[in-house]
């Protein structure tokens, strides 16, 4: 952590705390000796992620919906930073009830955005999405070249990048936006309808159930180890490069991998502990509605100007998952 040069006096705000990578960077923060205020619902985020940081003193824990610009204002009290992650993911919950996802996504948005304004905090950093490249087939993604939008879920992240510059250039406050690429990692939570492939495909093979592969397993994604996005998060903070504000980055590896080769490693590192794992059969069912068929992001830009320095490939990256999932929920 203090490799970056982070400020241990800062006083950041993490909306979505409770979350997987929320947790993950409220964590991360702690550790660096920050003051950590996270803004949650519970309705996606768990009390169980935030456990090891509640008797911390710098820990404070505000539950509230950014939907209400009261709580949001609120949880910007005495902010210096704010790493806002709280939003609804998933591209089919998003077709599934469009309305919601909107009104999380960007009526919330704007209402932290407005917030942040009225706090004067020094920066807002936020989460956005690959699905922000829509139909485009362009490979490797480059942040200025995107397509149409392919769900409900990739249009309210889009607003979320055109509110920003909206505020950066109307108001004068700093925002940078971050492109995640499919992150996976310890905390993830394997269970629910919209569960991220990586945890899911784990539990299933725990069980020696048959992991099912929409479509034929050739679709690749840049999966991207949460250690990587933390660090991200964190070179986003302490920039003091005036020319890497106010835009957006993509944060991932810089490397894709299809959902075969996925599952031949997620049987061969959780073989190391359960043989039988290495002998349980794929099952592939039809494509899913929205999805994009590959994505792979280049990562120059935040290289150049955030000095990102990404650490996990996905092979060290899922050893790390898979034993954190060994351990937790065996």
């Amino acid at each position: 952590m203090n490799s970056y040069n982070l400020n241990s006096n800062f006083h950041i705000l993490v909306t979505g705390g409770a979350g997987f990578i929320g947790s993950n960077l409220c964590t991360a923060l702690l550790q660096n000796g920050n003051q950590v205020t996270c803004l949650d619902n519970f309705a996606t985020g768990k009390h169980e992620n935030l456990a090891t940081l509640t008797n911390n003193p710098k820990f404070t824990l505000i539950e509230g919906d950014i939907r209400n610009l009261t709580d949001c204002k609120k949880a910007c009290e005495g902010v210096d930073y704010i790493l806002h992650q709280a939003a609804l993911g998933s591209v089919p919950r998003s077709i599934n009830d469009p309305i919601t996802s909107n009104d999380v996504n960007v009526s919330g948005f704007l209402n932290m955005l407005t917030a942040a304004r009225d706090a004067n905090v020094k920066r807002f950093i936020y989460a956005a999405s690959s699905s922000t490249y829509g139909d485009s087939t362009n490979m490797p993604k480059v942040e200025d070249i995107i397509g149409k939008p392919l769900s409900p879920y990739a249009i309210t992240k889009y607003v979320n990048e055109l509110y920003a510059d909206v505020f950066s250039k109307t108001y004068g406050i700093e925002t940078i936006g971050l492109r995640y690429f499919n992150v996976f990692g310890r905390k993830q939570d394997p269970n629910g309808a919209y569960a991220a492939v990586i945890p899911k495909f784990v539990m299933q093979l725990m069980k020696h159930e048959s992991p099912v592969i929409n479509g034929d397993g050739s679709f690749s994604r840049d999966f991207t180890y949460i250690d990587n996005v933390i660090q991200m998060n964190i070179r986003a903070i302490v920039s003091g490069n005036q020319d890497a504000m106010n835009t957006v980055y993509n944060t991932a590896y810089g490397e894709r991998t299809d959902l075969n080769e996925l599952t031949t490693l997620l049987k061969e590192y959780l073989g190391a502990y359960d043989p039988k794992i290495k002998d349980v059969k794929n099952i592939y069912g039809p494509t899913r509605a929205g999805d994009v068929p590959h994505s792979l992001a280049s990562v120059d830009k935040a290289k150049k100007l955030l000095n990102y320095a990404p650490q996990f490939d996905i092979k060290t990256g899922l050893k790390e998952a898979v034993k954190w999932y060994w351990e937790n929920l065996k």
